[in-house]
């Protein structure tokens, strides 16, 4: 348990870093315009809040995408793909 949890709110701590556009971009190698689309497309995963204005994405979740490109998935895997790391965020407050 860690301290100033209570039970059950973290199943398992993962350090992970979390990339603002920029380097989600750089990432990627696309530009903002095909990015916020794929994101529209269920093709990319959604931004996580960081702040009031600010929004950056799991680098992890970011790389398991490229890494699903480059072995040649489709767009629907690549949206079951996304829809799968979409609920493994909501696991993680469970």
């Amino acid at each position: 348990m860690h301290p100033g949890t209570a039970p059950g709110i973290l199943k398992e701590l993962t350090v992970t870093r979390l990339n603002r556009l920029c380097d989600a971009l750089s990432a990627t190698g696309q530009t903002r315009s095909p990015f916020y689309a794929d994101i529209q497309k269920g093709t990319m995963v959604r931004p996580v809040k960081i702040g009031p204005r600010a929004a950056a994405w799991p680098a992890h979740e970011i790389e398991a995408i490229v890494q699903a490109r480059i072995a040649g998935a489709s767009e629907t895997e690549l949206r079951k793909l996304v829809d799968k790391l979409h609920a493994q965020r909501k696991e993680g407050l469970q």
